[in-house]
């Protein structure tokens, strides 16, 4: 079962990737009034390109429920920072560029750091479904973490900063739909679809989603992809393995193991910033 979690995770954020690049070409065809408005949503709407990246976002959804039935939301939401090697790749052709030596090696670092991190923490175990004295805190500091970066974003112009705070708040909204997911996907495993329907799981995931979305157009808006992607990238992972610890009571190995985690961590963060920044996806991709 974790072997077909870790399958669907990649294949989720492959998928996931795709849909970030084309819908940031959208986006950049938006006018910059419309930022933090539900206008944004409704012009993108009108653009084929942002229907196409809907379909990337919706297989990634599938993907990553099928994921997180088979797995621990601490093994499987983590993958999703090979997110950022895979829009790279996916976005180069479109500028007709390729990746330099330096960015193979900052794909490597990604690679090996991941794997180093998931092997040494080994998560594991953990519940199918959690208590609401377990989701009430985790929903009230991630809604609280989220309005945080909104209103810092709301402050400021245009630009990195404001990209890298609405690609926090998104990568927080990410991590909490995730969370969600997992435990709606697991009542519709468990108890069929009437039981998924009626839970609040279900609907909380799908606001959550919805929520998700609307921050990360608005990050890509704002800013080009490299100054939103790292902050999306490592706050999803971050944020998504603390809510399988807190919510799901799942495992992570500690002792001494947390020094090579913790040099996993340093791995990824490397090869996070290094590779956004290797190649510039600025506004070329509107071209």
């Amino acid at each position: 079962m974790l072997v077909l979690s870790v399958i669907f995770a990649l294949l989720g954020a492959a998928s996931n990737a795709t849909g970030t690049v084309l819908q940031r070409k959208a986006a950049l065809a938006v006018p910059p009034e419309d930022a933090l408005r539900p206008r944004l949503l409704v012009d993108m709407l009108h653009q084929s390109v942002f229907l196409l990246g809907i379909l990337g976002v919706i297989g990634a959804a599938l993907f990553q429920a099928l994921a997180l039935v088979s797995g621990p939301l601490a093994l499987a939401q983590p993958l999703f920072i090979l997110e950022l090697p895979f829009a790279l790749l996916i976005a180069l052709p479109l500028l007709h560029r390729t990746l330099p030596r330096s960015g193979w090696i900052a794909v490597g670092c990604m690679v090996v750091g991941l794997a180093v991190g998931l092997a040494c923490a080994a998560p594991d175990g953990g519940t199918a479904q959690a208590s609401l004295a377990r989701w009430i805190p985790a929903c009230i500091v991630c809604a609280g973490l989220v309005a945080a970066a909104v209103l810092l974003a709301r402050h400021r112009p245009s630009g990195a900063p404001r990209a890298a705070l609405l690609g926090t708040a998104a990568a927080v909204a990410n991590a909490l739909t995730a969370a969600l997911m997992k435990s709606a996907a697991n009542t519709f495993s468990d108890h069929g679809f009437g039981a998924f329907i009626t839970a609040w799981q279900t609907y909380g995931f799908a606001v959550c989603g919805i929520g998700a979305v609307f921050l990360l157009e608005n990050a890509l808006q704002s800013g080009s992809i490299t100054a939103s992607q790292p902050a999306l990238t490592l706050g999803d992972a971050v944020i998504s393995l603390i809510l399988g610890v807190t919510v799901y009571a799942e495992h992570i190995r500690s002792g001494w193991w947390i020094l090579p985690e913790l040099g996993a961590v340093a791995l990824i963060t490397f090869g996070t910033f290094y590779l956004s920044r290797a190649v510039p996806l600025t506004r070329e991709l509107a071209g």
